[in-house]
């Protein structure tokens, strides 16, 4: 059976979670600007648990962002790590696509637009529909102001899942339900991974790399 091993710290929460033997254990913590303390020992609690050495582990997934700057920057640069080490391969996982998964798991969403606080008067977003268990992006990710954002290619009923939902009376896109409480979680990662590692879709571990879609860069809220 596959075993995949996903880390998340794109926002406020850090999270880990290990899929093994058809099973999945995980840690999930909100705490701001203490991704770099818990995460190693977070890595280290799920192997013991599983009572499994990181080199039986097939392949490591991230979530690579977009979200805070230092906290993309982190769980990248642990799986590098990690991945130099024992010579696995790395599956980079959309943060937005990981919001639209957890949607799905928590509250049965077939469509969602996810939407992460950008700062700057800005929001990172994507649309996404569900297809065969998992969330799939029409469109493309963008960082907009709240007022851009739209459902593009997407007709009916949309849910909204993310921090950028907090500025729900200024999106330009007006959904059915919203979550802006949720942060995306290492459990879906797993599950929008699995399948891609099924595809035989991964990459060395010198090609993981973040994707911040914003350009310049400010100095936003460190989540690290």
């Amino acid at each position: 059976m596959t075993t995949l091993l996903a880390l998340d710290t794109a926002t406020e929460a850090c999270s880990a979670a290990l899929l093994h033997q058809g099973r999945t254990i995980h840690r999930f913590e909100v705490i701001p600007r203490m991704h770099a303390v818990r995460l190693l020992p977070m890595i280290d609690e799920l192997l013991d648990e599983a009572g499994l050495p990181l080199a039986q582990v097939d392949a490591l997934v991230f979530g690579r962002g977009p979200g805070a700057f230092t906290g993309v920057r982190i769980a990248t640069g642990m799986v590098q790590g990690l991945a130099f080490a024992t010579g696995k391969p790395v599956i980079a996982v959309s943060n937005l696509a990981a919001l639209a998964q957890r949607a799905y798991r928590e509250h049965q969403t077939h469509q969602v637009c996810a939407a992460i606080d950008a700062r700057m008067d800005e929001v990172y977003w994507g649309c996404y529909q569900l297809k065969a268990e998992v969330m799939e992006l029409v469109g493309q990710e963008a960082v907009s102001a709240p007022e851009a954002v739209s459902a593009g290619e997407l007709t009916g009923a949309m849910d909204g899942a993310g921090t950028g939902w907090q500025y729900a009376e200024r999106m330009g896109l007006k959904v059915a339900r919203s979550w802006p409480q949720m942060l995306p979680d290492a459990r879906d990662l797993l599950s929008l991974a699995l399948p891609r590692w099924q595809a035989g879709d991964v990459l060395d571990a010198a090609d993981a790399q973040p994707v911040y879609l914003r350009d310049k860069v400010a100095t936003p809220r460190s989540v690290g």
